[in-house]
Order: structure tokens, then C-alpha cells, then sequence
């Protein structure tokens, strides 16, 4: 179980190892998730947020991306 769960543009991998961004939570109850590359309307959720594993947050890849503030 994570002990931070994954927020909006977090890359995380799910329990079966797929790669993908939160693009949105739902009432905190349901994590939505599209792939990291390909179609943005193959999309599925979870209702199990802890199962997600976070590989990068949204935060770090745009301080890698625009550099520190």
C-alpha cells in the first residue's frame, strides 16, 4: 500500500504493470488513467487508488521539464 496516494498528472503503474497518467479523480473514489503514449480515449479507472504505484508526479516532471522556479 502507498502511503501517498497518486494525484492529476502523476505517472503511476497499476497492479497489472501498465503504465499511465491520472487524468482524474472522481468524488475521491475513483481514479481515471489513459496510457502514457497512444490513444487518449483508451482510458480506464480504478477504485483502488493504493493499488497505484507512483513512478513520477506531475511536480518533478515539470521541474525536470521548465526547470526550478
Amino acid at each position: 500500500m502507498n502511503t501517498t496516494r497518486a494525484k492529476v498528472g502523476d505517472i503511476v503503474a497499476d497492479a497489472e504493470g501498465r503504465q499511465a497518467i491520472v487524468t482524474d479523480i472522481r468524488q475521491n473514489v475513483t481514479w481515471v488513467l489513459r496510457p502514457r503514449q497512444g490513444p487518449t480515449t483508451a482510458q480506464w479507472d480504478t477504485a483502488e487508488p493504493d493499488s497505484l504505484r507512483v513512478v513520477k508526479s506531475r511536480a518533478s516532471r515539470l521541474d525536470e521539464e521548465h526547470g526550478l522556479w
